[in-house]
Protein backbone atom coordinates (compact mmCIF):
# COMPACT_ATOMS: atom_id res chain seq x y z
CA UNK A 1 0.00 0.00 0.00
CA UNK A 2 1.25 3.69 -0.83
CA UNK A 3 0.30 6.36 1.97
CA UNK A 4 1.40 9.58 0.51
CA UNK A 5 4.82 9.47 -0.66
CA UNK A 6 5.88 6.56 1.42
CA UNK A 7 5.54 2.98 -0.04
CA UNK A 8 5.15 0.19 2.85
CA UNK A 9 2.07 -1.85 4.52
CA UNK A 10 -0.17 0.18 6.51
CA UNK A 11 -3.10 -0.57 8.29
CA UNK A 12 -5.13 1.91 8.57
CA UNK A 13 -9.22 3.24 8.46
CA UNK A 14 -9.95 0.12 10.78
CA UNK A 15 -13.46 -1.61 10.77
CA UNK A 16 -14.94 0.81 8.61
CA UNK A 17 -11.90 1.73 5.66
CA UNK A 18 -12.72 -2.42 5.01
CA UNK A 19 -15.71 -2.32 5.35
CA UNK A 20 -16.02 0.69 2.28
CA UNK A 21 -14.88 -2.77 0.35
CA UNK A 22 -16.50 -5.37 1.77
CA UNK A 23 -19.61 -5.88 -0.11
CA UNK A 24 -21.45 -7.99 2.08
CA UNK A 25 -19.94 -11.45 1.83
CA UNK A 26 -16.20 -9.85 3.86
CA UNK A 27 -12.72 -9.42 2.64
CA UNK A 28 -10.31 -11.05 0.78
CA UNK A 29 -6.34 -10.53 1.71
CA UNK A 30 -3.62 -11.12 -1.03
CA UNK A 31 -0.49 -9.91 0.56
CA UNK A 32 2.42 -9.72 -1.70
CA UNK A 33 5.45 -9.73 0.85
CA UNK A 34 6.63 -11.02 4.22
CA UNK A 35 5.84 -7.89 6.10
CA UNK A 36 2.58 -7.96 4.33
CA UNK A 37 1.68 -11.61 5.68
CA UNK A 38 2.48 -10.05 9.23
CA UNK A 39 0.18 -7.04 9.01
CA UNK A 40 -2.83 -9.15 7.48
CA UNK A 41 -2.09 -11.70 10.58
CA UNK A 42 -1.79 -8.74 12.78
CA UNK A 43 -5.36 -6.95 11.91
CA UNK A 44 -6.98 -10.66 11.62
CA UNK A 45 -5.69 -10.93 15.38
CA UNK A 46 -6.99 -7.27 15.93
CA UNK A 47 -10.60 -7.73 14.28
CA UNK A 48 -11.19 -11.30 15.56
CA UNK A 49 -13.17 -10.21 18.23
CA UNK A 50 -14.60 -7.06 16.96
CA UNK A 51 -18.30 -6.90 15.44
CA UNK A 52 -18.06 -4.43 13.65
CA UNK A 53 -15.53 -5.68 11.25
CA UNK A 54 -15.97 -7.78 8.36
CA UNK A 55 -15.55 -11.11 7.74
CA UNK A 56 -12.03 -11.31 6.81
CA UNK A 57 -10.13 -13.97 5.22
CA UNK A 58 -6.10 -14.39 4.57
CA UNK A 59 -4.97 -16.30 1.33
CA UNK A 60 -2.13 -17.40 0.95
CA UNK A 61 -1.94 -16.89 -3.18
CA UNK A 62 0.86 -15.47 -5.61
CA UNK A 63 -0.19 -11.69 -5.68
CA UNK A 64 -0.98 -10.57 -9.05
CA UNK A 65 -2.35 -14.10 -10.61
CA UNK A 66 -4.15 -14.54 -7.03
CA UNK A 67 -5.82 -10.80 -7.56
CA UNK A 68 -6.65 -11.86 -11.14
CA UNK A 69 -8.34 -14.94 -10.44
CA UNK A 70 -10.13 -13.65 -7.31
CA UNK A 71 -11.67 -10.43 -8.96
CA UNK A 72 -12.87 -12.75 -11.91
CA UNK A 73 -14.27 -15.38 -9.07
CA UNK A 74 -15.62 -12.44 -7.04
CA UNK A 75 -17.33 -11.08 -10.50
CA UNK A 76 -18.86 -14.32 -11.48
CA UNK A 77 -20.80 -13.78 -7.83
CA UNK A 78 -19.19 -16.95 -5.83
CA UNK A 79 -18.87 -16.42 -2.22
CA UNK A 80 -16.13 -15.26 -0.36
CA UNK A 81 -14.78 -18.96 -0.02
CA UNK A 82 -15.03 -19.88 -3.58
CA UNK A 83 -12.96 -16.52 -4.04
CA UNK A 84 -10.24 -17.67 -1.69
CA UNK A 85 -9.99 -20.60 -3.39
CA UNK A 86 -9.35 -19.46 -7.10
CA UNK A 87 -6.99 -17.30 -5.80
CA UNK A 88 -5.23 -19.74 -3.75
CA UNK A 89 -5.69 -21.74 -7.06
CA UNK A 90 -3.91 -19.44 -9.51
CA UNK A 91 -0.93 -20.81 -7.74
CA UNK A 92 -0.55 -24.05 -9.39
CA UNK A 93 -2.00 -22.60 -13.26
CA UNK A 94 0.94 -24.05 -15.78
CA UNK A 95 1.65 -21.42 -17.82
CA UNK A 96 3.46 -23.98 -21.14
Amino acid sequence: MVDGDEAGVAIGGGPAGLGAVDQGDGVLLIPDLGSSVLSALTLLADFANDPDAPRLVLADAPFVEGAVAAAVAAGGGLDLGAVSVAAEEARDVRKL
